[in-house]
């Protein structure tokens, strides 16, 4: 038998795995490219693929979730994910590197709808769970631009991809001693927690496509884009690699907190009575931000990391609430396709955007698109609260 406290740690973990090593590139990628003599633009399209396969991997790693095994697709993905980033510190060509990358999202690909579906099955209140998690996903983020900026400038970008994989193959060996194949007869319904009228699912299903996409496109653009934003606006403050990823993990650690405070609400208030406020927060920020530089875009950056870091808890609650144990990995599966794989198309678009007009330019543009979110706030049903079931 399986100790839910156990199996969500090592899910955090591998929460935290999956995107500290999809975003070691957004870091490295500025010392690497005069290493391989490429420009910053001529560089980043090779991350494209990896971040597809992100999103489109994650339909099949959630059905085989669902149909064949959680534990043991979690098995996988601590050990192919800890080889991917051993082998892109080992590569010798652009197109090394971009196979190299591609592998990582392939296996990254799995976590999402077999971890978060783990977590959901295993809580006693999804929305703490639920915010815990994202705060570790969170650190994840944050760690990836300090601890490459560290390595990158102290021992070279390749280890900054080497060192952190051999750890993940240490903890998946861990996991996959400490943790059996799961027996789902007995899980909670965790998700039976609310509901919303049947002729209300229409608009639960528009407006979580319409944020997922919006939200998805601008958080993975924000962060692959953060790094060389500071390096370039943050420059009468430091250019010190290391110092920059210093200040952009302690950017980062506010949406941590955002996450854990939105899981928090989650369990006491409905998703349209957090989502609405947190809507405000993007467009704004964003807008302010392609002009800032300096402290004053240090703290825009916060509020923008705050309205999206924030809206990915309400997105993962509102799947976890609204679809059952036996569905709710290829329910995952749908909502993280539809979103990393608007996410993968974002990391060409940062570079399109970046030549046609820098980051004004980047940031005004997703500064339109997150208007739509605050549509989607408003198009979202009243909650109808019910008594949490248990399966028998």
């Amino acid at each position: 038998m399986n100790s839910p406290n156990r199996v969500i740690g090592f899910v955090n973990a591998a929460h935290f795995i999956d995107h500290y090593s999809m975003l070691i590139f957004a870091a490295a990628v500025i010392v690497m490219g005069p290493a391989l003599g490429m420009a910053y633009s001529e560089l980043l399209p090779y991350a494209t693929p990896g971040f597809v396969a992100f999103g489109a991997g994650s339909l099949l790693t959630g059905w085989l979730g669902d149909r064949w095994s959680r534990r043991h697709m979690m098995v996988i993905f601590f050990a192919g994910i800890g080889a991917s980033m051993i082998a892109v510190g080992l590569v010798q060509t652009p197109l090394q590197l971009g196979a190299a990358l591609l592998s990582i999202g392939l296996f990254a690909s799995i976590y999402h709808p077999v971890g978060t579906a783990m977590i959901v099955s295993y809580a006693d209140r999804i929305g703490r769970e639920m915010g815990l998690n994202g705060v570790w996903g969170n650190l994840g983020v944050a760690s990836s631009a300090l601890v490459t900026g560290v390595i990158g400038q102290y021992l070279g970008w390749r280890w900054a991809f080497v060192i952190p994989g051999i750890v993940t193959i240490l903890i998946g060996v861990a996991f996959a001693r400490m943790v059996v194949h799961e027996d789902r007869s007995g899980f909670k319904q965790a998700a039976a927690q609310a509901r919303v009228a049947k002729k209300d699912m229409w608009r639960v299903i528009l407006a979580l496509f319409i944020v997922v996409i919006a939200i998805s496109t601008t958080f993975n653009a924000v962060t692959v884009a953060l790094p060389k934003l500071f390096a370039e606006r943050l420059a009468d403050m430091t250019r010190s690699p290391a110092l920059l990823g210093v200040i952009a993990a302690c950017v980062y650690v506010f949406g941590a907190m955002t996450q854990y405070t939105i899981g928090r609400l989650i369990d006491r208030y409905s998703l349209k009575a957090i989502s609405l406020p947190l809507s405000l927060l993007l467009a704004p920020f964003l807008y302010l931000a392609a002009t800032l530089s300096n402290l004053p875009l240090i703290l825009a950056s916060i509020g923008i990391v705050m309205g999206a870091f924030g809206q990915v808890t309400v997105n993962d609650a509102m799947v976890g609430k609204y679809t059952s144990e036996e569905w709710r990995s290829r329910a995952y599966s749908v909502r993280y396709f539809l979103g990393f794989t608007a996410a993968g198309a974002s990391v060409g678009l940062v570079a399109w955007l970046y030549e046609q007009g820098g980051f004004v330019t980047m940031l005004h543009a997703f500064g339109g698109l997150c208007l739509l979110v605050i549509a989607a706030a408003i198009i979202l049903p009243t909650e109808i609260k019910v008594p949490a079931t248990s399966a028998n």
